[in-house]
């Protein structure tokens, strides 16, 4: 029989754990770390077989099923998507004992039944493994009881594996507040890094073979009901998670488009930081937007030069300032600084006095849905009177209203969940391709502003771009701009 496993002292009864990533000389040294505290390990192998229809409808439900074999002891385990705490995981699951590797699912939780129309419990089959050798300890002190498990291995899908490599920390007693108390411990043992990935998510990213491929940003889970804090919370979270696994590609490639996600990432978090700041803005407010904007700074170097090799196609004088570049890239994402800053930002997210005492109790807790109307509202009001005379105004006013127009789209983009119905998700679709031109114009023309600049600085001439094309392109944003304010608000 199925039982619910629950965390007393985490919130709601959910399954709290923080993941962190390191390569085989770091799980070592994290060990030997713990040990030295009086942890004691004890090691065992584990294979995991995980499950879903040809379709993937457990995948679509937001649930993974998998069936985790150590010696001759076989758990039947069920974990759902749970609560978004930034980079924390907070998730329910349910276990049963098993007799072999097919999965019994005679009572099986509601949530599974759910999930799987009929015929389709008969449809399951082995989607992807895992195997990890796996060290698990306990750490018990004042701050709480936290589980530590070690793992490292391999995931195997569709004739492909990739690595595993971390070291997940699980609440057992305490406040999530102790969590972070141990990474900071273990962040000085060896570099980590937080992790984003499940391995279930692991598996089916192999699967779709999307491991070095890009992240684009994905829309938070936002409850209809939602307070104003959980949905920057959910909304920062998936920005976090989307900068981290570009992170991860960009460190293992040069890949442009992984620095360009990772920039879209950055800028998506500190548009969050600007739209939620009389909500969020405690004692660690400034402290993280001016860290996230030397983040930002960095990749923004890295991703002028690309822009520029596009446009220009002077690999010769440019391609050496672009390797100093991306070597400057690697550098600060590799720094003791970078890997800080996303562990307060986690850290933050979660525990931060803007939750836990916070200044304005009632703006935390307002209905996402009214804070998310009054701040579309007033943004929209904003890029109205800016860019109502685009074809007759500065660059420097331009480069403002662009500025403005992509507030606008990312409070679009971020709350657009908050407004079910399909008449209002055809009016968000709308609303926000109209924003995406209008933004495509406006960046044209500030790369062709701003292109002088960065070459004379870099000693390289270039023939400025003909007066025709950017009037073209001036002409272009203002019937974008028209466009735009001729489409109808979703929100209203």
């Amino acid at each position: 029989m199925y039982e619910r496993l629950v965390t007393v002292h985490g919130p709601e009864g959910l399954e709290v754990e923080l993941k962190l990533e390191a390569d085989a000389d770091g799980l070592d040294a994290l060990a030997a770390a713990l040990e030295a505290r009086g942890v004691r390990f004890a090691t065992r192998a584990l294979h995991a077989r995980y499950f879903d229809t040809p379709e993937g409808e457990l995948r679509r439900a937001g649930l993974s099923l998998r069936i985790r074999r150590s010696g001759d002891v076989r758990v039947q385990t069920l974990k759902a998507e749970g609560a978004a705490l930034g980079a924390l995981l907070a998730r329910p699951e349910w276990e049963r004992a098993v007799e072999d590797d097919t999965p019994v699912l005679d009572d099986a939780p509601e949530a599974m039944r759910g999930a799987l129309p009929n015929g389709a419990v008969h449809a399951l089959a082995p989607a992807f493994s895992v195997e990890v050798e796996r060290r698990v300890g306990a750490v018990l002190d004042e701050a709480g009881g936290i589980e530590v498990v070690i793992d490292r291995g391999v995931v195997r899908g569709d004739r492909r594996e990739a690595p595993v490599a971390e070291i997940e920390l699980e609440l057992t007693d305490g406040t999530p507040a102790a969590l972070f108390a141990l990474a900071r411990m273990l962040a000085d043992a060896a570099p980590v890094r937080l992790g984003m990935l499940t391995k279930a998510e692991r598996g089916y990213r192999l699967l779709d073979r999307a491991a070095d491929k890009p992240v684009k940003g994905a829309q938070a889970a936002i409850a209809p009901d939602a307070g104003t804090g959980e949905a920057f919370a959910a909304i920062a979270g998936a920005c976090l998670r989307q900068f981290r696994l570009n992170e991860d590609l960009l460190l293992r490639a040069q890949d442009p488009d992984a620095l360009h996600q990772a920039r879209v990432a950055l800028r998506r978090l500190r548009s969050a930081l600007s739209i939620f700041r009389r909500v969020v803005a405690d004692n660690r407010f400034e402290h993280l937007r001016g860290e996230l904007r030397w983040l930002a700074a960095t990749l923004g170097e890295a991703r002028d030069l690309d822009v520029l090799l596009a446009r220009t196609g002077r690999r010769d004088a440019l391609g050496e300032a672009r390797a100093a570049a991306y070597a400057r890239v690697a550098e600060a994402l590799g720094s003791v600084r970078a890997r800080t800053l996303m562990l307060d930002l986690a850290e933050w997210l979660a525990v931060g006095a803007w939750r836990t005492a916070p200044a304005d109790a009632a703006a935390v807790a307002r209905p996402a849905r009214d804070f998310a109307e009054e701040t579309l509202d007033r943004l929209r009001r904003r890029l109205k009177k800016r860019g109502k005379d685009l074809r007759h105004v500065d660059d420097e006013t331009r480069h403002e209203v662009r500025i403005d127009a992509k507030k606008l789209r990312y409070a679009a983009e971020f709350f657009a969940g908050l407004f079910p119905g399909d008449k209002r998700k055809r009016r968000a679709r709308r609303f926000i391709g109209a924003m995406q031109d209008l933004q495509a114009h406006l960046g044209d023309l500030n790369d062709i502003a701003t292109a002088p600049v960065v070459l004379a600085r870099l000693g390289v001439a270039v023939e400025p771009a003909p007066a025709h094309d950017r009037e073209r392109l001036i002409d272009a944003a203002a019937e974008a701009y028209d466009a735009l304010m001729g489409r109808k608000r979703f929100w209203r």
